[in-house]
């Protein structure tokens, strides 16, 4: 008859942990079910205190035992007792939860970001909307200051070529001139073909 030995701090009889490994590691189901009863409570502890999230701590847990099942012929006694191996196995895979988590938010700031950037199009067209502005502007320069006035109070303000005559106190006829010579001229310093 084996006698009671400990896993865990609790009596059990029964091979240790290190030689249900062992078995485990040969496809031993029964042997899996007492490693798992020894070592569940302490994996689920040491991913908790890692995670802090109950349900994912749950999940890595079981992921850490289902790793144990796969992985139990990788176990070498030499390099430390079993439960340290198992419970490495579970930090491990806690981190590598946390790092996750954390990359995955990273990507979905940068996502975010990204779709409050304006597209290329947008932006292209801004920076040639300026231009031309600017260009106007500069065009608009080397009108006279009677045309400069007459076109600015037909374009830019909306008035009609009568308003234009009545506001400035000139004949119709001197107006449409005035507007027809500064758009030729600004047709041509803007390099618009007519």
């Amino acid at each position: 008859m084996k006698e009671a030995v400990h896993i865990s701090g609790v009596a059990s009889a029964g091979p240790d942990l290190q030689e249900l490994l062992v078995r485990v590691a040969r496809g031993d189901q029964d042997a899996f079910a007492a490693v798992y009863d020894a070592v569940s409570g302490p994996v689920l502890g040491l991913v908790r205190s890692v995670l802090r999230d109950p349900a994912q701590s749950e999940e890595v847990a079981q992921e850490v035992l289902v790793e144990v099942w796969r992985t139990a012929p990788r176990f070498r006694a030499s390099r430390g007792s079993a439960m340290n191996w198992v419970l490495t196995l579970a930090h491990h895979r806690a981190v590598d939860r946390v790092r996750s988590a954390e990359a995955a938010a990273a990507r979905e700031h940068k996502a975010a970001l990204l779709d409050r950037t304006p597209a290329f199009d947008e932006v292209s067209e801004q920076v040639e909307t300026r231009l031309e502005r600017e260009q106007v502007r500069r065009c608009m320069r080397t009108l006279s200051e009677l045309q400069r006035e007459s076109v600015t109070l037909a374009y830019y303000r909306g008035l009609t070529y009568r308003e234009v005559s009545e506001l400035l106190a000139v004949p119709l006829g001197t107006i449409k001139t005035r507007l027809r010579d500064g758009l030729i001229r600004l047709r041509d310093c803007l390099g618009v073909s007519a």
